[in-house]
């Protein structure tokens, strides 16, 4: 299992509010907007609210925000905040589908490793009652006999049906990394497999969560994830129970 540094208490806790405030807030805005400006005013409105609260409960801490501007200046901090104010923003413009969160994490420089790492953590599904942070770590029971390996609606991976067919999984699908790593941490799924294309926002605060929760999460390769990079784009990510990683590794090298 990849482990983190040291989980802060209080950051932890400062990010649980953070995650359950916009949340609130995004319940709200969903019931007073139209499906055509519902997914911009979320995004917005929610961005906004982060970056206020953050403002006033850690002043001195940068910030990366999928709907905020990117400043350099954050690969000199020691402390970067980096936040998805609305994963799922295409579900959450669909008022019937619950599959949509908020992304909260901090990445601390780190004097003894010489790089930074995922310091705290939270993610919240509003819409589904769900609410998850590194500072009430969450570890589902497991069911050995039973894999289910949950993958994006839109982007499924082209080897998934193989992948399912050679460890004989069962495949769910799900909008929003943060709901489904949810679902890993909740035990209705068991691993979590994206192919490509996420972004630090995507994934800081899902991996956050699942390592405090004693999941394996990194890239499909088992390599770890790196964050606050000059390029924020990550790429792939797989969150699964911590004895199926080695499994799900090797599966998924032979086919890519």
């Amino acid at each position: 299992m990849i482990t983190s540094a040291a989980w802060s208490t209080e950051d932890s806790r400062i990010a649980a509010q953070i995650a359950a405030e916009t949340g609130r807030l995004l319940l709200e805005v969903r019931t007073k907007h139209d499906s055509d400006e519902l997914g911009a005013e979320g995004d917005r409105r929610a961005h906004e609210l982060i970056t206020k609260m953050l403002a006033e409960l850690r002043p001195d801490d940068d910030v990366l925000s999928e709907e905020g501007v990117d400043d350099p200046a954050r690969l000199r901090a020691e402390r970067v905040w980096i936040v998805d104010p609305l994963d799922g923003t295409r579900e959450y413009a669909r008022p019937e589908r619950p599959d949509w969160a908020v992304h909260i994490a901090l990445w601390a420089s780190s004097a003894d490793t010489g790089r930074g790492d995922l310091v705290a953590g939270a993610l919240d599904a509003p819409a589904l009652g769900l609410a998850f942070s590194t500072g009430e770590p969450i570890v589902a029971a497991a069911d050995p006999a039973q894999v289910r390996i949950v993958v994006s609606r839109s982007r499924r991976p082209a080897f998934m049906d193989e992948l399912a067919t050679e460890v004989g999984a069962e495949v769910i699908t799900a909008g929003s990394a943060g709901v489904k790593t949810a679902l890993v941490l909740t035990g209705q799924a068991d691993a979590y497999v994206h192919r490509g294309g996420l972004n630090e926002w995507d994934a800081a605060a899902p991996i956050a969560v699942a390592r405090s929760a004693g999941l394996f999460a990194g890239h499909l390769d088992g390599t770890p994830w790196r964050f606050n990079q000059p390029d924020p784009r990550g790429g792939d990510l797989l969150i699964c129970r911590d004895d199926l990683a080695p499994l799900l590794i090797e599966a998924i090298a032979g086919l890519t």
